[in-house]
């Protein structure tokens, strides 16, 4: 099964639009990047891999349409940036997030201070 195919099969199957299949997938390729290669979400080479994965999708995409007329080669590239920007959007953040505001993601307190020493304001169980 060719690239293109698997993607309308997957549209077709899981009932989502491709925008959000996008989204999935940069959120989805992030994760398990960083899994695999033991990288915290704050490290720079998982994002790497869904910036190179969706701009490799957008040009083999572009591949397949041939003798673009020159008034539509515009909705051609518009829709790959917007494709490109939709699978970048939360893995950016993810990463912005974890770099910058890495308390955001955990408790600010930790696993050993949570104890009534700090003025009875321990999070409840």
């Amino acid at each position: 099964m060719m690239w293109f195919e698997f993607k309308d099969w997957l549209e077709l199957s899981t009932g989502l639009d491709r925008d959000s299949l996008h989204i999935y997938a940069g959120v989805g390729l992030q994760l398990a990047v960083a899994i695999c290669l033991r990288r915290s979400l704050a490290s720079v080479i998982p994002w790497l891999f869904v910036v190179v994965a969706a701009c490799g999708n957008e040009y083999y995409d572009l591949s397949f349409v041939s003798e673009i007329p020159s008034d539509r080669n515009n909705i051609y590239l518009d829709e790959a940036v917007r494709d490109i920007s939709n699978t970048l959007l939360l893995p950016t953040i993810l990463l912005l997030i974890s770099r910058f505001w890495p308390h955001w993601l955990a408790d600010k307190y930790g696993p050993d201070n949570r104890s009534d020493e700090r003025g009875g304001d321990s999070p409840s169980v």
